[in-house]
């Protein structure tokens, strides 16, 4: 016997027992003549549910702020941070961990993505190899992950097989573990901490690639993005330590300088070719009036934080 929510209009849950029924696999009263409906309508009542959804982000704010505060922890000591995924909880991870190194110039083995079933995985279905928990046991082992690393296991229901087994070897090896779910479960004692978000019963009932994995793009980017911002990646609201490696991000390092400092575009240009294209060498190039070496020591000594070095 396990607990049903019935999802209703105002966001609320109501509660009865019914056997074997997961939330995420529960049935949305909303959308119980889905194919009835005309396709305007449909359309209404998929935004409103997943804005509902997203709204459920909040209520574990708490916990999400702690998850966030780890991660930067983490990067900061030196270890790494691994997504690890099935289906579509996998796929949002790959995207968002191969977004990361550019756009925070990082290397790519800080944040990595654990997909069950591989590379293959990320372009084709294959359903068995989430209940693969030699797969999962192997995946931890085969990228050495110890004491300095955290593993975040992201599972709609939380019991996914492939999941808890990375998160189970990942313990074992001393890692700091943290599992997100939509449903609700109680925490397992092999993880440090839970994101326990409950979005509701999808449209579709099981199809997690919908609320679920809207919630989970929004959370690994907030995961992602703010520990970079807490480890000076941003000043103000600006991505100072973008990688500039093609004309688009190039344009972007050269229109943050003028920004930050006021120069004219072509003084921007040979500020940014002088610092190497450093976005916050040539920042403080420009504010400080120093040379290359100097405004390097200014970073340094200040761990990468440009809104100290100004100062």
């Amino acid at each position: 016997m396990t607990t049903f929510y019935i999802y209703f209009s105002d966001c609320s849950y109501g509660i009865i027992k019914i056997v074997g029924m997961d939330i995420t696999e529960s049935i949305n009263p909303r959308s119980k003549f889905l194919d009835t409906i005309s396709i305007g309508k449909a359309i209404e009542l998929f935004i409103d549910e997943e804005v509902k959804g997203l709204k459920g982000i909040l209520k574990e704010k708490s916990s999400i702020e702690k998850i966030i505060t780890a991660v930067a922890e983490t990067i900061k000591n030196g270890g790494r941070i691994f997504y690890v995924g099935a289906g579509t909880s996998g796929r949002i991870g790959v995207i968002d961990a191969s977004e990361i190194p550019p756009t925070f110039s990082i290397s790519h083995n800080k944040i990595q993505a654990i997909i069950a079933g591989g590379k293959k995985a990320v372009f084709s279905s294959i359903e068995k190899a989430e209940d693969d928990v030699k797969s999962a046991i192997k995946a931890i082992r085969g990228k050495n992950i110890g004491d300095k690393d955290m593993v975040i296991g992201i599972s709609a229901s939380g019991k996914t097989p492939f999941v808890l087994s990375a998160l189970k070897e990942a313990k074992r090896k001393k890692a700091e573990t943290w599992l997100i779910t939509f449903n609700k479960i109680q925490m397992p004692s092999f993880v440090n901490g839970l994101v326990n978000i409950l979005v509701g019963p999808e449209i579709i009932a099981g199809s997690t690639r919908l609320k679920s994995g809207t919630a989970t793009k929004v959370i690994l980017n907030m995961i992602s993005t703010l520990s970079m911002v807490k480890l000076g990646k941003v000043y103000q609201n600006l991505m100072v330590d973008v990688k500039p490696v093609n004309k688009k991000l190039w344009k972007r390092a050269r229109n943050i300088i003028i920004q930050v400092t006021g120069v004219k575009e072509e003084e921007a240009e040979g500020i940014l070719k002088r610092a190497r294209g450093n976005v916050k060498m040539a920042i403080l190039m420009k504010v400080k009036g120093v040379g290359y070496s100097e405004a390097r020591r200014l970073l340094m000594r200040y761990d990468g934080m440009l809104r100290e070095a100004l100062r």
